[in-house]
């Protein structure tokens, strides 16, 4: 989920925004194992106030408050005010005792010394400067506080992630070609940069391993996953009929290898980031 102030600030609230809302519940339950990760990790931290940096629509946020109980005290922040909503309107029924803010983590002024443990799936390659932004989020954390964070490894590891781009660039020329390092998915794959945005932002012990987490969901979602998500989701809402429904099509049949009767698998090659 986006935490940069412009142009994601832009993308994260609208078309985008709006489509993982839509999904919400697919992509909760596709990362889902991911998302225990972090549970466990801040679980394990004893902690009693967490924070979850991009946190989209909450997922992980509403876990953390399930696992940590009513003695612990957790907040959500994205910058995407339709996926704030979403995490509001979920906390609300559930009764569960969560904040969530809608405000770029980058600059966002925090009361010094506030968090045990800062979390977060998929939610801090966004950044336009990394190191100001995990400075912020350190000088938000106690003394002997803890990171746990969750963020994908290259797109070459990860073929489910990039299988529609690749299928659709033949019908859809205008994509985007991802640049290594940019703010983006896969900006922190590379394992010497993390460690040098996070040393660098003041952290100590960076501790990064590599996980290949196994994530599935129903195959009945993946036209609507597929027709909405990511660069193809994007370029999707400006085509005709006929290039829109050659696509899909196109980039369906490129998901076979991952379909397997009524259910889509694949790893998740991530790094599970740990420092203090």
């Amino acid at each position: 989920m986006g935490t940069q102030a412009s142009g994601q600030g832009a993308l994260w609230n609208s078309g985008a925004g709006n489509a993982w809302v839509e999904e919400q519940a697919v992509i909760d339950q596709m990362f889902r194992p991911i998302e225990t990760l972090l549970v466990n990790a801040a679980a394990s931290s004893a902690a009693a106030r967490v924070l979850d940096v991009g946190c989209g629509t909450g997922g992980t946020t509403l876990a953390l408050a399930r696992r940590l109980g009513r003695g612990a005290r957790c907040t959500g922040i994205d910058i995407s005010e339709p996926m704030i909503a979403s995490a509001r309107r979920q906390a609300g029924q559930e009764g569960l005792p969560v904040d969530f803010v809608c405000a770029d983590a980058q600059h966002h002024v925090f009361e010094p010394g506030t968090f045990d443990v800062v979390v977060s799936r998929f939610g801090v390659m966004f950044f336009d400067d990394p190191v100001a932004a995990f400075a912020n989020l350190r000088q938000a954390t106690r003394s002997g506080g803890r990171l746990h964070i969750v963020v994908w490894r290259s797109a070459e590891e990860n073929p489910f992630m990039t299988a529609a781009e690749h299928a659709a660039r033949p019908l859809l020329p205008g994509l985007p070609v991802r640049q290594t390092d940019e703010a983006g998915q896969f900006g922190f794959a590379r394992e010497g940069r993390v460690r040098d945005i996070v040393t660098r932002a003041g952290w100590r012990d960076v501790r990064m391993e590599p996980v290949d987490v196994p994530c599935r969901f129903p195959e009945s979602e993946l036209i609507d996953y597929l027709s909405r998500m990511g660069p193809v989701g994007r370029a999707l809402d400006s085509v005709n009929t006929v290039t829109r429904e050659g696509v899909i099509s196109k980039v369906r049949t490129a998901f076979n290898a991952f379909v397997s009767g009524e259910s889509v698998s694949f790893r998740a090659a991530c790094w599970l980031v740990s420092a203090q």
